[in-house]
């Protein structure tokens, strides 16, 4: 039996260079914004699900960020939207500081990680 390929990580940038409430972008494919709130980071795919859209633009309320074209707003925590036009979600992804550095974990749930809310 074959051992999974481990998920890719991305080191954004320092830790301090993303302060509560900004937000900074991978420039990866596909993108993924990663957002500081409230000193919780979070990241999802940074494209909405609607309308192609950089959701890294749109306005952050809470948990959620508002797609700066049609005003459909994702989750941060499960990158669901919370309505029309965007019925899909975005993907989501761990995020780890190591070493003082950002570290996105792409493609792996941040679902169940301990200290994370919602788990």
């Amino acid at each position: 039996m074959n051992a999974a390929a481990p998920s890719p990580t991305v080191t954004l940038c320092p830790a301090g260079d993303l302060p509560p409430g900004a937000v900074r972008v991978a420039e990866i494919t596909p993108p993924i914004a990663v957002f500081n709130v409230d000193g919780v980071l979070y990241a999802i795919d940074d494209t909405c699900s609607h309308a192609q859209a950089s959701l890294a633009d749109g306005d952050v309320d809470g948990c959620h960020v508002e797609c700066p074209f049609h005003a459909s707003a994702f989750d941060l925590r499960t990158g669901e939207p919370d309505g029309l036009p965007a019925s899909l979600p975005v993907r989501t992804h761990a995020v780890e500081v190591r070493d003082g550095m950002v570290v996105v974990l792409v493609g792996v749930s941040p679902a169940g990680r301990a200290g994370e809310p919602g788990t």
